[in-house]
């Protein structure tokens, strides 16, 4: 009896515009990532147009991050739904017009509706645009493809910076303002662009036509009674209380433990991150990819391994009284971790039901978001005990151990599943 899962996906070439499409998408990803972070480089030219305290002005990331959270299964659905495509245009135009009528707030509370509207639109893409890569690569470039998308949210986070330089340039609301229009017509373009992986023709087996419908709660039932999905969820939202937990207390260590000034302190803690984490999710991709063709857990594994490299080199750290020890200890970490990024779709895809894929994504960005508004939240009421930031990352090398150990798990669960259909 054949093995019925997503090996047979093995040695697929990737369908006729499937690298068009990962192109496409990387324009939209770095926009993605662009428009949402910008604001927090501003900070100072906004607060002197339309006067808040501090907490309100960290409320309008806050409430970003929680409407996007919550919303992001049911986005997700809606592109498993419906055409994944013209989700990814709609999303991008109706953001994209949000981020030009931010421009025209008058008021805090009108810039907090913003933010919220900018959370609403924006779940909307990233399940969207991954299951459409999936959808067109579905077999020894799956990996990679996701690593290059990746890589425009990548730079699109690092680019941040434009914000606050165009706001002391120009006006705060300039880059709002450019980046809005250029996005709605960006959109304006994928309707004609941007199209819908061909859907592959088979005999679909008798005792299949009565399949259950495609809802939203049905979603939710056929990922969440596959163990492996739980397992996926949980390895996830603990990656992402490391990945908060690293980034948000790295220059308070650097400061701290090594006596630096607050801007070398924060030059130490970013100017490699980003870069380096392009390098890893590329790399991790490529790695994958070539490993995948002999080894149908390649996916699973080579994050593993990262995770294992990763998680000694930032206790080294978090430990050393060497500053350059220290960096590149968190070099390699920012790296060898971003191996999972890369492979978080493909894994998915090895483990749910096809018609989840989106879904199943949402949800597990849902948890990412909500667990890393807490752990940075949690390290906050940790730093006010007086905890050293050294145990936070001892910790967190301690945690993606266990990450690298669940994924082991989900790997043999999923051996055990394609064997017995033998």
């Amino acid at each position: 009896m054949m093995i019925i899962n997503n090996d047979s996906e093995q040695y697929q070439k990737p369908l006729r515009g499937a690298w068009l499409t990962v192109g496409l998408l990387f324009v939209i990803g770095f926009l993605n990532y662009l428009d949402r972070i910008m604001i927090t480089t501003m900070r100072g030219s906004i607060v002197d147009a339309i006067p808040m305290t501090d907490a309100q002005f960290g409320l309008l990331t806050s409430l970003f991050l929680w409407v996007y959270g919550l919303l992001s299964p049911y986005a997700g659905f809606l592109a498993d739904r419906f055409s994944r495509s013209k989700v990814i245009i709609v999303s991008l135009f109706v953001w994209s017009a949000v981020t030009w009528l931010t421009a025209h707030a008058q008021n805090f509370e009108q810039l907090l509706a913003t933010r919220a509207l900018m959370g609403i639109s924006e779940a909307c893409y990233i399940p969207a645009a991954l299951a459409l890569i999936a959808d067109y690569h579905r077999g020894a470039t799956r990996s990679l493809a996701m690593g290059i998308h990746n890589g425009g949210i990548m730079i699109g986070q690092s680019m941040g910076f434009l914000g606050g330089w165009l706001a002391e340039n120009h006006h705060w609301t300039y880059a709002f303002t450019i980046f809005g229009i250029f996005g709605v017509m960006y959109a304006i373009f994928m309707f004609f662009t941007l199209k819908d992986a061909p859907r592959t023709k088979a005999p679909v087996p008798a005792k299949q036509h009565n399949e259950e419908k495609i809802s939203f709660l049905n979603g939710i039932k056929a990922l969440f009674k596959r163990r492996s999905f739980v397992l996926l969820v949980a390895f996830w939202g603990l990656l992402g209380v490391v990945g908060w937990m690293i980034l948000g207390w790295l220059p308070t260590y650097y400061q701290e433990h090594f006596n630096l000034s607050q801007t070398m302190a924060g030059v130490y803690a970013t100017w490699y991150v980003h870069p380096l984490s392009l390098v890893g999710v590329l790399l991790g991709g490529f790695l994958a990819d070539r490993w995948h063709r002999s080894n149908r857990y390649a996916r699973m594994l080579l994050p593993a391994i990262g995770l294992l490299i990763a998680a000694p080199a930032a206790y080294m750290a978090g430990s050393t009284d060497v500053l350059f020890l220290a960096i590149g200890g968190f070099m390699i970490y920012a790296v060898t971790r971003t191996f999972t990024d890369t492979n978080l779709m493909p894994i998915l895809c090895m483990i749910a039901d096809d018609k989840y894929r989106a879904t199943g994504y949402g949800i597990l960005n849902m948890f990412a978001c909500l667990v890393g508004g807490l752990s940075i939240y949690a390290g906050g009421v940790l730093r006010d005990a007086s905890v050293n930031t050294q145990v936070l990352f001892k910790t967190g090398a301690i945690t993606m151990v266990v990450c690298a150990a669940l994924l082991f798990i989900i790997k043999a669960r999923y051996a055990r599943s394609t064997t017995s259909l033998k």
